[in-house]
C-alpha cells in the first residue's frame, strides 16, 4: 500500500521526467566550471529571480550560511526574525561558520516590523558590533507569507544604512503563488536570495544562491571553502532544471490541498487549526493529550501508512506536496476520524 508522507515537502520523490533528465545529463567538472548542465541551471535560476548570477549549492542551509559568510565579516551582527529558519533550524551554523552574532527581532507570523529593524541597526560605537546583514524569510517556515510592502520598507531601511539584505526564500515560489505575483516582485527587495529545488519543486537534491556577479564570484570561492565544490554534479542539476521549468505552477495544487485539509481538520473536536498561517502548503494545528497522546497518534497513523512528525512547540504540522493527492487527504481524514473515535 502507498505510504502517504505529510512530514515535509522535502520528502517528495523526483518525477519521471527528472529521472530521465538525470540519466541523460551532460556533465563535466563543476569546480573547473566545465559542467554545462550546472551552468544552464544557474543561468535559468538567475533569470527567473532577476539576479545577475546564481550558484548551485547542496542544500538550503548551505545556501543561507554561504550567503551569511559572503556578506559579513567575523564579529558582525546580523538581524533576523526570532523564529526564522536560520535561527531555529540551522544548528547554530552562523556562529560556527561565519563567526557572527544574531540579533533576533520579535515578529508576527515571521513578519518583522520595519521600525524594529531600524532600531536594531547598530550605531557606530566602540562597544557595538557592526550590523553586517539583514535576513528576511519568505515564505516563512511558520506557514505564513510576508507581504511585499513589508519587504520594500525593510530594503529601503537597509539601503539607507548600506546594509545588504539576504532572503531565505527556501519556498519563495510558494510565496509568489500565494501572493499571485511574479517571483521577481519578491526578490527585487533583496541583494541575495536562496531558494530550494528539493522541497515543493520535487528535485532530489539542491538549492540555488543568487545575487550580483561580484557576490556570486565571492560565494563560489566560499562554497569551495565550505566543502561544497562538487564535480560531475550535472546529474543532480538536471533535475533542478526540470523543477524550475515544470514544477512551479503546480504549487497551487499543494496550496489548495492544504486549505482543504485545514478546514476538514478544524471540524474535529479538540483540534485547533492555525488558519492565520495557512498561506502555503502547510497546516499547523494543536491537538492536546486530552484528545490523544502524541506518541499514540504518530503510531496509529503509521499503522495506516501515514507518516507524520511529532509536535514542535506544541503544534503538529502537516505538509501537502506533489506526492499527496486529494484522495490521499480524504483517506487521511477518514483514518484520523477512526483513530479519534
Amino acid at each position: 500500500m502507498k505510504i502517504i508522507d505529510l512530514r515535509s515537502d522535502t520528502v517528495t520523490m523526483p518525477t519521471k521526467e527528472m529521472r530521465e533528465a538525470i540519466a541523460n545529463a551532460e556533465v563535466g567538472d563543476d569546480v573547473y566550471g566545465d559542467d554545462p548542465t550546472v551552468s544552464k541551471l544557474e543561468e535559468i535560476a538567475a533569470r527567473i529571480v532577476g539576479k545577475e548570477d546564481a550558484l548551485f549549492v547542496p542544500s538550503g542551509t548551505f545556501g543561507n550560511q554561504l550567503a551569511i559568510l559572503t556578506h559579513t565579516r567575523r564579529g558582525d551582527e546580523i538581524i533576523l526574525e526570532n523564529d526564522s529558519h536560520i535561527i531555529i533550524h540551522e544548528v547554530g551554523a552562523s556562529a560556527l561558520i561565519a563567526g557572527v552574532q544574531i540579533r533576533g527581532i520579535k515578529g508576527s507570523n515571521g513578519k518583522m516590523n520595519p521600525r524594529d529593524v531600524e532600531r536594531a541597526i547598530r550605531d557606530e560605537d566602540i562597544h557595538f558590533p557592526n550590523t553586517g546583514l539583514i535576513c528576511v524569510e519568505n515564505a516563512h517556515s511558520c506557514g505564513a507569507v510576508i507581504d511585499i510592502q513589508n519587504m520594500k520598507e525593510i530594503k529601503a531601511i537597509a539601503d539607507v544604512n548600506n546594509i545588504p539584505v539576504h532572503l531565505d526564500g527556501a519556498r519563495v515560489f510558494n510565496a509568489a503563488r500565494a501572493l499571485n505575483v511574479d517571483v521577481k516582485e519578491i526578490t527585487r527587495n533583496c541583494d541575495s536570495v536562496m531558494f530550494c529545488l528539493s522541497k515543493g519543486l520535487c528535485a532530489p537534491i539542491g538549492s540555488i544562491l543568487a545575487g550580483s556577479r561580484e557576490f556570486i564570484k565571492r560565494a563560489r570561492k566560499n562554497r569551495k571553502l565550505m566543502g561544497g565544490g562538487l564535480r560531475q554534479v550535472g546529474v543532480i542539476a538536471a533535475a533542478g532544471i526540470v523543477a524550475l521549468e515544470k514544477m512551479v505552477d503546480r504549487l497551487d495544487i499543494d496550496h489548495e490541498n492544504s486549505k482543504y485539509l485545514a478546514v476538514e481538520l478544524s471540524k474535529f473536536e479538540g483540534v485547533e487549526v492555525k488558519f492565520d498561517r495557512n498561506d502555503i502548503n502547510m497546516v499547523f494545528f494543536e491537538m492536546g493529550s486530552s484528545v490523544i497522546k502524541e506518541k499514540r497518534f504518530i503510531m496509529e497513523m503509521l499503522k495506516r501508512n501515514i507518516k507524520i512528525n511529532g509536535k514542535e512547540d506544541g503544534e503538529y504540522r502537516f505538509v501537502t506536496n506533489n506526492d499527496v493527492t486529494r484522495e490521499d487527504l480524504d483517506y487521511i481524514l477518514q483514518e484520523i476520524r477512526e483513530i479519534l473515535g
